[in-house]
């Protein structure tokens, strides 16, 4: 028994399909006893593995609560072997706002495990993902882009856990299967122990998010590789049966190693990236130049890269202040 102060109106023991709400009580100014309606949905039958399929974990990342919610409307219960748990709008408050984090509270669910069940709402939300829903799960898919920030090679991720190489082959299979140009693994992730994936590792799941473009928006080019993605890595599972997908095209294995495998604005001003999406760079290479709208005829900041590799993120907004990260590189996995 948890201590969470969450309730759902969906069982998720039942079979069938079932949709409601994960009811987060929140007495405010305008509705003393209401609650925070995030969305839920659940379709089991009988026997077989269970996955959770999580998006609008950042509420400005929009291409996996697209899928999922089209994917919620398709599946029926005859074609499911086990269950499926679908949190479409994880952290509802931020994705109700278009907004990585809670509008409540300032909360980054992803920076919020294993949570708190007397916390913020958003402690409260991961508190109960933690204790309610991951024990349930033999794997926790997590969707996730660039948002507002940043705009990615749409890419699959997952962790590798020294003195784990069952674990660790188990999670490049599901990367493979999945079929994003690249998939990267990361032994250092960011936020590593607060993240979802952490509590799904915690819980003896295994875990695979993703990095689904971003810039804020949806593509069709990059919808169509996330729907087809997440339907080959659920089959993987064996949760499906009857589920038509398309072949992987495979994809290439990278990781992300440590610091000096991102690259940060040393000054505040307007950021010109120096490099594309893809680009394969060296280290000590130009990366961005920041210019400096106060005083025009200095010259800009030149931040270079620090590491050998692949430009696998870039930053967005053109405007951006010292610590934001600007880009982030990939190398070619190496177990």
């Amino acid at each position: 028994m948890t201590g969470t102060r969450i309730t759902s109106t969906v069982d998720f023991e039942k079979n069938g399909r079932q949709t409601g709400f994960l009811r987060l009580p929140h007495s405010v100014h305008e509705s003393a006893y209401g609650w925070i309606p995030i969305p839920v949905a659940c379709i089991k039958n009988g026997s077989g593995p269970t996955v959770l399929l999580s998006s609008g974990n950042h509420g400005d990342e929009y291409e996996g609560q697209v899928t999922l919610m089209k994917l919620i409307r398709e599946l029926k219960p005859e074609q499911v072997q086990g269950r499926i748990i679908f949190l479409s709008a994880a952290n509802f408050p931020a994705a109700l706002a278009g907004r990585r984090t809670s509008p409540i509270d300032g909360g980054n669910l992803n920076r919020s495990f294993p949570g708190d069940p007397d916390g913020t709402p958003t402690r409260q939300i991961a508190y109960y993902i933690d204790t309610v829903i991951l024990p349930l799960c033999d794997f926790a898919f997590d969707l996730h882009s660039g948002g507002s920030s940043l705009m990615y090679v749409p890419s699959a991720l997952g962790t590798i856990f020294p003195g784990e190489p069952g674990r660790n082959a188990r999670t490049v299979e599901l990367l493979r299967a999945y079929g994003a140009p690249i998939a990267y693994l990361s032994k250092q992730p960011m936020g590593a122990d607060q993240t979802l994936g952490a509590s799904a590792a915690r819980r003896g799941g295994l875990h695979l998010g993703t990095e689904l473009g971003g810039s804020g928006t949806v593509t069709p080019a990059i919808l169509r590789l996330a729907e087809a993605g997440t339907r080959r890595a659920l089959k993987h599972t064996g949760v499906v049966g009857d589920l038509a997908v398309e072949p992987s095209p495979g994809t290439r294995l990278m990781e992300v190693g440590g610091p000096d495998y991102y690259v940060y604005a040393s000054e505040s001003g307007v950021f010109e990236p120096l490099v594309e999406l893809g680009d394969t760079v060296k280290e000590g290479q130009p990366a961005a130049a920041i210019h400096f709208s106060h005083t025009p005829w200095r010259e800009p900041e030149i931040v270079p890269f620090e590491h050998d590799g692949v430009v696998l993120c870039k930053r967005i907004p053109a405007r951006t202040e010292r610590g934001d990260c600007l880009f982030h590189l990939g190398t070619d996995y190496r177990p």
